[in-house]
């Protein structure tokens, strides 16, 4: 029900901000040291996360009040609307970044400090707000809270979450640099979270004796994430190349604080990694170009970084650049819930 949902306010909501913003002459600045053919780009509206923040919190809102009132059950929990307040902030951070930009006129949005200062509001909220108010096991994870289920106490916790929330926003914010590329593998990403989030539901008050996943609120989670990847999926109808709106970082710093939100209450921080696999090789070109640029004096490893642009400049057309990413994000995906999976038939004894 909240895919559905999802799909159906993002595909109309985006329609709506594309007009709205053509109407009005918004569009993205395009930095001029990028690739020479996305010089044609410019113009294009961007902001589109708006549409995908809020058809997912549209999405969840309506499917909670439907069971409400058809099971007479209040379903929204704590961790639930904790995750959402945290997509709907890393959104609005990324909306002033982007409405500086294009009123601006430039490609400069939030100077560094006030980016950071805003996502670290965001980042050491969360997990603060989590800790205090929810059962959340603060260990740190991979498929399950006992695995390492090395207790790192509510300080540590809060660290790791403030980390891995920065790091996932930045990760994903990179990768969003082709039409449909970070909005394609997100929905790979969320859908990884559906699953995850649904099966700790069903089968982690089933094992004996214990909760194995020891995640009250599963089912709330993967709620959410069926949002999200509904939402993106909307999004990336109108995304596709050649894009007609471009997410901008109200989008990108959603869907990463998204994803690090739900590994960090479904209790797989280091499953991310492998989830998010794309974003993480993304990030890590960007690293070793910038450590080889400074550490032997101006050379280059890739033509371009992040990646996806030197594969651009090796003369790959956009959309067979994306649809291989795409490819690589599924892998990493299916590797992913391999991994989970396993896990739980090593424990099982399936």
């Amino acid at each position: 029900m909240a895919a559905a949902i999802a799909i159906a306010v993002s595909l109309v909501g985006t329609k709506f901000v594309i007009d709205l913003l053509v109407r009005r002459r918004i569009g993205q600045p395009i930095r001029e040291e990028g690739p020479k053919g996305h010089i044609t780009k410019a113009g294009t509206p961007t902001m589109g996360g708006v549409a995908i923040v809020g058809a997912a919190a549209t999405a969840y809102v309506v499917s909670n009040l439907v069971l409400r009132f058809t099971d007479r059950e209040f379903v929204f929990t704590y961790t639930g609307l904790l995750v959402m307040a945290a997509i709907v902030g890393a959104g609005i951070v990324g909306f002033v970044d982007d409405w500086l930009k294009v009123t601006r006129e430039r490609n400069l949005g939030l100077n560094k400090r006030a980016k950071i200062v805003g996502l670290l509001i965001v980042a050491v909220g969360f997990p603060v707000a989590t800790v205090l108010l929810t059962s959340q096991h603060t260990t740190l994870s991979f498929t399950r809270y006992d695995l390492p289920g090395w207790e790192l106490g509510d300080v540590g916790w809060v660290v790791l979450g403030m980390l891995l929330i920065l790091a996932t926003t930045n990760a994903v914010n990179l990768t969003d640099g082709l039409d449909g590329l970070a909005g394609g593998s997100a929905i790979l990403s969320f859908g990884a979270f559906v699953v995850i989030g649904f099966w700790a539901f069903r089968n982690g008050p089933a094992y004996p004796g214990e909760d194995l996943y020891g995640i009250p609120h599963a089912l709330d989670l993967a709620v959410i994430a069926a949002a999200m990847g509904g939402a993106c999926i909307g999004f990336l109808w109108w995304n596709a190349a050649p894009a007609q709106i471009f997410m901008g970082d109200t989008g990108s710093l959603a869907i990463g604080a998204a994803l690090a939100a739900l590994a960090l209450t479904l209790n797989t921080q280091l499953l991310l990694v492998v989830i998010g696999g794309l974003y993480v090789a993304e990030t890590l070109s960007v690293i070793v170009q910038v450590t080889a640029f400074r550490l032997f004096g101006g050379r280059r490893i890739f033509r371009m970084a992040p990646v996806h642009h030197h594969f651009e400049l090796l003369g790959w057309p956009e959309t067979t650049v994306i649809i291989r990413l795409w490819i690589i994000a599924g892998l990493f995906t299916a590797l992913a819930l391999g991994v989970f999976y396993f896990d739980f038939l090593q424990v099982t004894g399936g």
